[in-house]
C-alpha cells in the first residue's frame, strides 16, 4: 500500500497515501504532499486539507474524515513505517 512520512513540528508522522474521499493518492508529484504554505497536507485531486499532526480533514469533500495513520519506529537513525498488508 502506498504510504508517506513527514516531519512536522518535532516528530515524524506517517499516513497511507490515500484520500479518504475517493481513494486517490494525495501527492502533487513524487514526495510533494504539503500545500504551498506548508501548513496542511493537500489532496492534489480535489484540494482537501489535512492537519499534518493528526491527519484530520479540515476542508474539502472529506471534511470530518481523516487519513489513515501508520505506526512509526525509529531505530539506529532509520525511520521504519509499518504499513498494513492489503486485504
Amino acid at each position: 500500500m502506498p504510504a508517506f512520512a513527514l516531519f512536522f513540528g518535532d516528530e515524524w508522522r506517517a499516513y497511507l497515501n490515500l484520500c479518504p474521499h475517493i481513494g486517490v493518492e494525495l501527492n502533487w508529484r513524487p514526495g510533494v504532499f504539503m500545500d504551498i504554505e506548508k501548513h496542511f497536507i493537500q489532496c492534489s485531486t480535489h484540494g482537501a486539507l489535512f492537519v499534518p499532526d493528526s491527519g484530520h480533514c479540515v476542508a474539502g469533500p472529506c471534511q470530518g474524515q481523516a487519513l489513515t495513520g501508520l505506526d512509526i519506529r525509529v531505530a539506529d537513525n532509520q525511520l521504519e513505517v509499518l504499513v498494513p498488508e492489503a486485504p
